[in-house]
């Protein structure tokens, strides 16, 4: 089975929606921990709940991007991850990581990609009143949400929605692909691990 490491900075409504996955045997992998870049993020209490031990790194403790990514690695070689989630991570993964973990970090952005880029893709598409937004699922690399698309999904935007049921519908999406994408990810890590 394959190690996954779930990295979140905010409320976690995708970790819990991938935990539930993993409760139910629907998605096959193991959770071996949540990283977390804030010590208030709500998160850390979803992961209690489903007894998902969690590490605050604080970045603030680190003198650069590569010391405290050399601590999150240290965490994730402990816990033999093979697979990192990004699940509303906000912060650019550096070096350290991405040479640890080469086609091994997978991202979920609320956009079609390569529209909206960047942390406000919900609002940016709201605000451009564009018919279509979606959501994309993405391998990780040095740039800003521009690595290979691994999945995509579209969704037609009503134009009586407010910004908060266009974010509830965009969410809804995300819930139901990024397991989907991770299961099918972490089946073809499984593969080449026993080739």
């Amino acid at each position: 089975m394959i190690n996954i490491a779930i990295f979140a900075s905010g409320s976690g409504t995708n970790f819990e929606a991938i935990m539930k996955h993993i409760q139910d045997g629907s998605l096959p992998v193991s959770c071996q921990c949540l990283i977390v870049d804030k010590s208030d993020a709500y998160c850390i209490r979803r992961a209690e709940k489903y007894k998902v031990q969690s590490f605050f790194v604080n970045p603030k403790r680190y003198a650069n991007k590569e010391e405290y990514e050399m601590m999150i690695l240290h965490i994730l070689q402990e816990k033999k991850v093979d697979l990192i989630v990004l699940s509303g991570y906000m912060r650019y993964i550096g070096k350290v990581l991405l040479e640890a973990y080469p086609n091994r970090i997978i991202n979920i952005h609320p956009a079609y990609l390569p529209e909206f880029p960047g942390a406000h893709a919900i609002l940016d598409a709201f605000e451009a009143h564009v018919k279509q937004t979606g959501v994309t699922v993405h391998y990780v690399d040095e740039g800003v949400d521009t690595g290979p698309i691994i999945q995509q999904r579209r969704l037609d935007i009503d134009p009586d929605w407010d910004l908060a049921t266009l974010e509830t519908h965009v969410h809804a999406v995300e819930y139901d692909l990024f397991w989907r994408v991770i299961k099918e990810v972490a089946e073809k890590i499984e593969k080449e691990k026993n080739e």
